[in-house]
């Protein structure tokens, strides 16, 4: 009965993509082995480690799936959900200035159908869940699927990546629902660049926002800034002020190409040079131990309270120790940010498939992960979706 719905969803016709991703996923599906042998344990290689990395976590047999290791023995415990593709600002590195053609309701995952493969991943082994969008809280269910989510067995951490637009009155509510982590986005800390970068207006309530999870008990209030050449580049020690006297994470993020996003190899800001601009204006900058599954390369100033971090994905990839999945908006699955690879879990939820079913097709897009991604110039040519449709 299972096979003959995916047969049927198969033939359907449906608009091409640079990646058919029904195929992929039906494919699979039918060719993977039903039968998935565990290991009774696996270990992270210490070359997953950066240069100040700390030793590996062992994962156990009882805690986690082989469903979520990878054919390069990488264990992803971490999964982003994006919840919409509809954002309240316009940002450049994000968004087209034309816009971006937004996929129908009833082709985006319900609050029934994220829940139930949120507890499949966690049920796996995923212990970190980050809510993304476009701007997740524009959803106008974001309170109960935090609820839901926070609730899960065995998930540690809920966190959320948000604009910070209109966080601070949602945020009180948020917490108490179990959020328990958050990046607030915010480029410069200029109100008219602010207006010119994001084509909107907000600067005030976004630095509000920030207050307000500081009050609140978020420590540390991660801010994410996107480092462009021409841009923003003359506001790095500005954003380093913000940690002097707040548990405030900076973390400047190398310029990445996306679909629209006009990236040019001229805008990119490196991570050395970010760095250096700091250790020109500052004394003690001391780098922290890193977790090898860490995206980011974090410091500590001398007489700050917060720290900073650089993102470094064009210059210093980490894909060694990467421990990510993405579940997009529309149901689809991702293993890597910049991949163009997708494969549906909603087709085949709504076919009827059973949870079984779905943990052979997630298994086999992890399995096709590779062991890196391409050159930054590669990804630039590569067909990819804008960020507003993948979630940040």
């Amino acid at each position: 009965m299972m096979r003959r719905c995916v047969s049927e969803l198969a033939r359907r016709r449906r608009p091409d993509r640079a990646v058919d991703t029904m195929r992929i996923g039906f494919q699979c599906f039918a060719n993977i082995s039903s039968s998935i042998r565990a290991t009774d344990s696996h270990a992270c290689s210490n070359t997953y480690a950066t240069s100040c990395a700390t030793a590996p976590d062992v994962i156990s047999r009882e805690t986690s799936s082989e469903m979520l290791v990878d054919s390069f023995g990488r264990f992803h415990n971490y999964l982003r959900i994006s919840l919409t593709e509809r954002c309240n600002l316009r940002c450049q590195y994000c968004m087209p200035a034309e816009g971006v053609e937004l996929t129908p309701k009833s082709e985006l995952l319900t609050h029934d159908e994220i829940i139930r493969v949120a507890d499949l991943f966690v049920t796996s082994g995923v212990d970190k869940i980050r809510l993304t969008g476009g701007e997740p809280t524009v959803r106008k269910d974001i309170e109960d699927i935090c609820l839901h989510l926070s609730g899960l067995k065995g998930l540690k951490t809920l966190a959320m990546t948000t604009n910070g637009l209109v966080l601070s009155k949602k945020l009180p509510r948020l917490k108490e629902c179990g959020l328990s982590a958050l990046n607030i986005s915010l480029d410069t800390l200029v109100p008219a660049k602010f207006e010119f970068m994001t084509r909107r207006k907000g600067h005030s309530k976004v630095m509000e926002a920030i207050d307000a999870a500081v009050e609140l008990g978020y420590d540390p209030v991660k801010v994410n800034c996107v480092v462009m050449r021409g841009m923003n580049d003359d506001e790095i020690c500005n954003f380093v002020e913000l940690t002097r006297h707040k548990p405030i994470n900076v973390r400047f993020i190398e310029f990445m190409p996306f679909d629209g996003n006009v990236w040019n190899v001229k805008k990119l800001v490196p991570y050395a040079e970010m760095l250096d601009k700091v250790r020109q204006n500052y004394k003690g900058v001391e780098r922290l131990h890193d977790h090898p599954s860490d995206t980011a390369k974090n410091f500590r100033i001398d007489g700050h309270v917060g720290t900073i971090s650089f993102i470094t994905s064009m210059t210093e990839h980490f894909c060694a120790g990467c421990n990510r999945l993405r579940l997009l908006a529309d149901g689809n699955f991702k293993v890597c940010l910049f991949g163009p690879s997708e494969v549906s879990l909603r087709e085949p939820m709504r076919a009827g498939v059973d949870d079984a079913g779905l943990k052979e097709i997630i298994g086999a897009a992890v399995k096709r992960k590779k062991a890196k991604h391409a050159g930054m110039f590669d990804i630039a040519k590569t067909a990819n979706r804008p960020m507003i449709h993948i979630g940040g």
